[in-house]
């Protein structure tokens, strides 16, 4: 009987601290949980990951955006034909004769003025590049893009809004649009573009007006471009509000 109580014993010892070790299990997992995804408010990225992406972030806005840090160029021999990913924002057909841009300049809230393609390009020096677009699924090609630098474009239409931190670009329809930041943005090879590989820009690549920012990824090179707004506070983006990195830069 004496063994058969100490059986039992053990037994009773063992289920309880076999549940309190589950216990304190179920209790670390809750408590990661809670680590990895700490707000709602956090574009749905885990707490450790956003605290990576930061750090890059910074360290990133220091070493890539400098006006003296340039993206390679390549010779004309090495352009390839470059892919038509993205489709969001394209959806309606577009009327060229009635296309124009919105322009909102810091502390402004409605657009002022609606410029034409044919105000930006007689107003502003063109500029030819031909650089690596790189795209965020892991695939690249070398391209050739003429157009205006975003910075000539703002000096000319919104002096005084290269002040502001950032800048969002949409299309016509508001279905596709970017956030920059203005460090990028007035980076000397970024481009407000007309012109691609030595013709003007398809429909499926962004006719009329493209960006073309080597310092991102293609994310951030926003097609058939319909509204520019400088602002004080960090804007929305489409692929960073669905898990990437807000500044999605190389």
């Amino acid at each position: 009987m004496a063994n058969k109580l100490t059986a039992e014993q053990e037994l009773q010892r063992k289920t309880r601290r076999g549940l309190l070790t589950l216990g304190a299990g179920m209790a670390a997992a809750v408590g990661g949980f809670a680590w990895l995804y700490p707000r709602a408010d956090a574009e749905d990225i885990p707490g450790p990951l956003r605290s990576v992406l930061n750090f890059n972030e910074r360290v990133v806005r220091r070493a890539l955006y400098d006006n003296s840090h340039l993206a390679k160029t390549f010779p004309a021999r090495e352009v390839g034909k470059l892919r038509a990913n993205g489709k969001a924002g394209l959806g309606e057909p577009l009327d060229l004769a009635h296309w124009s841009v919105d322009l909102v300049k810091v502390g402004e809230k409605q657009a002022s003025p609606r410029l034409t393609m044919a105000e930006i390009t007689s107003a502003l020096p063109r500029i030819e590049e031909t650089i690596e677009f790189k795209c965020i699924e892991g695939w690249s090609a070398v391209t050739q893009f003429a157009g205006a630098r975003f910075s000539d474009f703002t000096a000319r239409f919104a002096a005084g809004s290269e002040k502001a931190p950032y800048v969002r670009m949409a299309t016509p329809d508001g279905e596709y649009y970017v956030g920059l930041d203005m460090l990028s943005a007035m980076h000397p090879q970024t481009l407000l573009a007309w012109e691609m590989n030595g013709a003007p820009l398809t429909e499926e690549h962004g006719a009329p007006l493209r960006l073309v920012i080597p310092v991102k990824y293609g994310v951030k090179n926003i097609k058939r471009i319909g509204r520019i707004e400088f602002m004080e506070q960090r804007p929305g983006d489409y692929w960073a509000e669905q898990g990437y990195d807000w500044y999605a830069g190389l």
